[in-house]
């Protein structure tokens, strides 16, 4: 059997997959997406949801780029929260509960209808690779397709081994085998491998739940969006409920602990700091006498719940046997245990900016085989890397972002030039501009970047200009505009900040912390006439004009430091320096940067055990 050539062909069909699929394709690269299994395209392995601290800030990124997630989410979701309202907006970040197989099924349908891909039902055993460029791939059906590129984004499934208690079996998730062949051939031509391990809780029957002893755990009034197309608003949400481990449950999982993979030293890869299993919990917190678990839906037409954070890989008679003790899981069912499962990765600083790996040529890796955890950074991953393999075939620039233009900016830069130790996960506090990468603002500093590739619309890229100039009209009409005392006293009093003696911009009352715009909207004549206008029914941007005015020394004290950062980003780094050469370096730099081989100061700057002396001999060098 003999298929024919492809310029690109993506290995694996979960979240980095699919979007390096249809980003490749849609800029016009013939696609081959190899799956295990059809059926399970874009499957929420974990639990079902999109979103969360830092990761929604990701999704939309992905949006404005001209991503697919933020589509699919807005499309399939069960419930909308926005976190950390109570925080400065930097911290804000959407999630939603999602139909785990309404996402799947969106996902495929969204990849059917691109022309430009191919699907393929096979596993992959070998990457062939000739003159340190790759060329193709053979499948275990004996079948060797030929491309230009290869993007592997192969998940958990590398030499997969799942533990339940005593038993362990080959497996990348629940029901489907792991992947062998690749992590060898890769080997061979000289790649490090490592491995890590990650876990997934027991699903139970939400028949056997009685929800009145749970809290109950509502979407927001007015759910939001991840998408910053017309995807539908979410009409109705189905709840989630919080729950708590006790004592008894904790004494029952320490009694399985002589059966636990995780502390007979079975299970050798490092698991999530963030995200531990139950046994874990217990043991690294044993002051604690409760530990909060979500209790998530996993659709809307479904029974079955996801038991966030009682992931276990005890023996499966132990983990019902705890979950039982819990309040409101007495007649429990479970669906499945709970599981930890092995896998193998490769450290990322063996990858170029672009995802690209140094060492063979046309060879991308995007996902959870470059040491990541979560759907969102590993759907940002297999954007970056469909963009930059398409690119590098048609001969078009790289596209790299940097930290100061984009989370996934931050996430490719730390993987790159740190490394990982455990399963990275991201977060705001990884992110040193955070204030300028808000959830808000990512079609404003992303969308044209996604039309100058070619994935955004000129329609669309020409709605964001036309919203950034009602953004930036609002403002203007907020510092100039005055309100005055007989119009706001009563409402001042009302929410006990101090009353004005006369006329007063509107943009000096919204500085105070109690006063928001839709407040002042009700009480502004003006304000409610220049948005009628003007035409402007969008909260967003409502919010977005207000978060200027609030925070803006912060923006611009933060733009400032970017740019003055930006700086070193832009003095380049040869690949061909031998920097154990440079005997001014200390050794450990040198040894450092030989390894990794920085594409700019910048990025040499942020490698550890690189210091800023080592930074100013590097400059001497370049003569700068």
């Amino acid at each position: 059997m003999l298929l024919k050539k492809y310029d690109i062909i993506v290995v694996g069909a979960g979240h980095a997959g699919c979007e390096a699929a249809s980003a490749a394709a849609t800029l016009g690269s013939s696609v081959l997406l190899i799956t295990m299994n059809m059926n399970l395209i874009a499957q929420m392995s974990c639990n079902p949801s999109i979103g969360g601290v830092a990761k929604g800030q990701i999704v939309r990124e992905i949006d404005a780029l001209g991503g697919k997630t933020g589509i699919v989410t807005d499309e399939t979701m069960i419930q909308f929260r926005m976190l950390n309202r109570s925080k400065g907006p930097a911290m804000w970040s959407p999630r939603a509960q999602c139909d785990r197989m309404k996402f799947s099924e969106k996902w495929r349908s969204i990849l059917e209808k691109n022309s430009n891909v191919d699907f393929w039902q096979d596993s992959v055993k070998t990457i062939i690779i000739k003159n340190n460029k790759v060329t193709g791939l053979e499948t275990n059906l004996g079948i060797k397709i030929f491309s230009k590129a290869v993007i592997l984004a192969n998940g958990t499934f590398l030499n997969g081994i799942m533990h339940i208690g005593e038993k362990n079996f080959r497996g990348g998730r629940m029901g489907e085998n792991s992947s062998l062949g690749i992590t060898e051939s890769l080997i061979k031509a000289g790649f490090i491998t490592e491995r890590l391990k990650t876990g997934t809780p027991v699903r139970v029957d939400g028949r056997t739940i009685d929800f009145k002893k749970l809290e109950e755990q509502k979407g927001d009034t007015i759910p939001g969006k991840f998408s910053f197309t017309k995807t539908n608003v979410l009409q109705k949400q189905k709840s989630c409920f919080l729950a708590y481990t006790n004592i008894e449950v904790h004494g029952i999982l320490k009694g399985g602990f002589e059966k636990s993979p995780l502390f007979k030293g079975i299970i050798k890869g490092r698991g999530p700091r963030y995200c531990p299993s139950i046994e874990d919990k217990i043991v690294r917190f044993a002051e604690k006498n409760r530990h909060q678990l979500f209790i998530e839906p996993e659709g809307w037409d479904t029974v079955e719940y996801y038991i966030n954070g009682f992931s276990s890989s005890l023996p499966g008679e132990v983990q019902i046997k705890a979950l039982r003790k819990v309040n409101g899981f007495e007649k429990a069912k479970i669906f499945r245990p709970g599981y930890a499962i092995e896998y193998d990765y490769f450290p990322p600083t063996q990858l170029k900016t672009t995802l690209e790996t140094k060492k063979v040529e046309n060879l991308f890796f995007a996902g959870q085989i470059n040491g990541t955890t979560g759907y969102e950074e590993a759907a940002a991953q297999g954007l970056i890397a469909g963009i930059n393999a398409h690119n590098k075939l048609k001969n078009r620039p790289n596209f790299i972002l940097s930290r100061s233009e984009a989370y996934i900016g931050v996430l490719i830069d730390d993987l790159i030039t740190k490394g990982v130790d455990e399963p990275y996960r991201m977060f705001t506090s990884r992110a040193e501009y955070r204030i300028l990468l808000r959830q808000d603002n990512a079609d404003l500093r992303l969308t044209k970047k996604g039309y100058d590739l070619g994935l955004i619309t000129k329609k669309r890229m020409l709605d964001c200009e036309k919203k950034q100039d009602i953004i930036t009209r609002l403002i203007y009409f907020l510092k100039n505009e005055t309100i005055s005392p007989s119009k706001i006293n009563d409402f001042l009093r009302s929410v006990e900040t101090p009353d004005i003696s006369q006329k007063t911009k509107i943009a000096n009352l919204l500085l105070r912390p109690q006063i928001d715009i839709f407040s002042l909207l009700r009480h502004s004549i003006e304000l409610q006439n220049f948005l009628k206008t003007n035409n402007i029914r969008s909260n967003e941007i409502l919010e977005q004009a207000e978060i200027h005015i609030k925070y803006q020394s912060y923006i611009e004290k933060e733009s400032e430091i970017a740019d003055k950062i930006t700086r070193l980003e832009d003095i380049v780094l040869l690949s061909d320096i031998n920097y154990i050469k440079i005997k001014s370096l200390s050794i450990e730099s040198r040894e450092k940067l030989n390894k990794i081989k920085p594409r700019t100061i910048g990025q040499a700057s942020r490698i550890s055990g690189v210091s800023p002396a080592d930074i100013t001999v590097l400059l001497v060098y370049l003569g700068k």
